[in-house]
């Protein structure tokens, strides 16, 4: 019997440690303080008296975005911090619109998994997987009705492969999600990454970073 109640309270043990975690970061970054008094609430915002609550804190209103920009497209994000009816809930979307041949540029969503559906046009969508799993580039040709996967934290993107423009719906597994525009991370950061680094990285001549650098990146998140 002695034996029973020790693997009941093994297999208990087990169960807890399973079942503990960290909730998940809603911010790129959270440094610990020792006094409250001088830190802020993070990780979610503020919540609202419940009986203060309307239906308009569920309810927001999306417009088509405008896509004439270089890129040729335009996110339209519904995150907590627009809709804020969303706090806690761990779900998010954004509209994204595209002009003939624009591009949703390579960016990564460090806090969730996106899933997009076509509700106009032709997309070219992929994905490309962890330097664990050898870089793989995962593609798809997506029409009107078609629904596609991409992973959290693996860089992605989507181009306008049709003759007209195109609309797309992706719901996001977070309320503030988080984007990273790889182009704009790596050749607009504030200060810029040193030319060391870069040449280096990239294996090319420093005027070529020079010039990357230089360029106009446009962020249509």
């Amino acid at each position: 019997m002695k034996i029973i109640y020790f693997l009941v309270s093994i297999l208990a043990l087990a169960s807890s440690l399973a079942f503990a975690y960290d909730p998940s970061p809603l911010q790129d970054f959270c440094v610990a303080i020792k006094d409250p008094k001088d830190g802020v609430f993070v990780n979610g915002k503020f919540c609202k008296d419940p009986a203060l609550v309307k239906a308009e804190d569920f309810f927001e209103h999306v417009e088509a975005g405008n896509a004439s920009n270089a890129l040729g497209s335009q996110v339209t994000p519904v995150t907590v911090d627009q809709l804020f009816g969303l706090n806690t809930l761990g779900i998010s979307l954004a509209r994204v619109d595209f002009a003939p041949k624009g591009l949703n540029p390579p960016h990564i969503h460090p806090r969730g998994t996106e899933i997009l559906i076509v509700l106009e046009g032709t997309l070219y969508v992929g994905f490309v997987t962890s330097n664990q799993d050898n870089n793989r580039l995962f593609t798809k040709v997506l029409n009107k009705g078609d629904v596609f996967v991409f992973p959290i934290g693996l860089i992605h993107f989507q181009l306008n492969v049709g003759y007209g423009n195109a609309v797309a719906i992706a719901g996001l597994s977070s309320q503030n999600p988080g984007v990273i525009t790889v182009a704009n991370a790596l050749f607009k950061s504030d200060p810029l990454i040193s030319d060391e680094v870069l040449t280096k990285a990239f294996q090319v001549d420093k005027s070529i970073i020079d010039y990357l650098q230089k360029q106009s990146w446009y962020d249509n998140n």
